[in-house]
């Protein structure tokens, strides 16, 4: 297992009781024997908004880094999304906040492959390159609304 996903199973394992978890970034990175960057670098690439997650940070020497998995019900979740996204949304992001919901238990996954394909590069190849992500968006918040 790479350090990236070492750090963040581990801080997987800590939301795993309460949904939330503080991190003492310098105590964790001399755990793992890496250096804080690291700590900021999978924090910042895998407890994104998109991933379903809040984080706050308080600097100074007591400080944390507090990590909540966001809990919604589905309309709210649905609506956080759907307010979320701008104008355009590219594939990689999109696929995130389906497999976030997915995850969640807000869409099944019958539901989560349905718009995976609707929203695909595949599904949009014919559509011009510069204006895919905007038709993404659409294809993307409307299918969203239909279902709250």
């Amino acid at each position: 297992m790479n350090l990236s996903n070492a750090i963040a199973q581990m801080i997987l394992e800590m939301l795993e009781t309460d949904g939330y978890t503080e991190i003492q970034r310098n105590e964790m990175a001399e755990t793992l024997g890496c250096v804080p960057s690291q700590i900021n670098y999978v924090i910042s690439s895998r407890f994104t908004p998109e991933h379903g997650y809040i984080v706050e940070s308080r600097r100074g020497g007591g400080g944390y880094i507090r990590i909540t998995r966001a809990k919604y019900d589905k309309g709210t979740a649905l609506m956080h999304v759907v307010n979320g996204i701008g104008l355009k949304l590219d594939d990689k992001t999109c696929r995130a906040h389906l497999y976030n919901l997915n995850y969640q238990n807000l869409l099944d996954d019958k539901t989560t492959k349905l718009i995976v394909a609707a929203t695909s590069e595949n599904c949009l190849r014919a559509a011009p390159q510069e204006t895919k992500d905007e038709i993404r968006a659409a294809i993307f918040k409307q299918m969203l609304l239909s279902l709250m």
